[in-house]
């Protein structure tokens, strides 16, 4: 499992505003390149939103499910593209002073991405969600 930490200059109050916008999931998620649909029940648990990951030309169109919502603690995610395959997404937040700490965590769920030794699916996986962070941090300190 792939855990990444960052702290916000705002309280967790204004990260679950940005995470329960679902149109702005492209512009913190690393990867994800365009919105299809959010579902008018988002962030409600068992909703989803149809986006797509890539670069042109190769983009999969995928989706994301709620799979809790308790904010401003924490969320739940599940996110599919098949053939790459499903994860599990927790974000975390913690108040610290005026500002938050938060903490997501990511690992394979169903698919490929299961046979991939833990320590090695990691390595991507950190990098990638080091940047996710920076970026829902940036968003959520406006």
């Amino acid at each position: 499992m792939s855990t990444n930490v960052n702290v916000f200059s705002c309280p967790p109050e204004r990260v679950f505003e940005v995470l329960a916008d679902g149109w702005l999931f492209p512009v913190w998620v690393v990867g994800a390149s365009r919105m299809r649909d959010v579902e008018e029940a988002w962030p409600a648990e068992g909703s989803k939103l149809h986006h797509s990951f890539g670069v042109w030309p190769a983009v999969i169109d995928d989706e994301t499910t709620v799979l809790e919502w308790n904010p401003p603690h924490r969320m739940v995610m599940q996110p599919a593209g098949w053939p790459i395959g499903e994860a599990r997404v927790t974000i975390t937040v913690k108040p610290r002073g005026p500002g938050c700490v938060v903490r997501l965590e990511e690992h394979a769920s169903r698919g490929p991405g299961t046979l991939v030794p833990a320590p090695l699916l990691d390595i991507p996986l950190h990098i990638r969600n080091t940047e996710t962070l920076r970026r829902l941090r940036y968003v959520s300190e406006r």
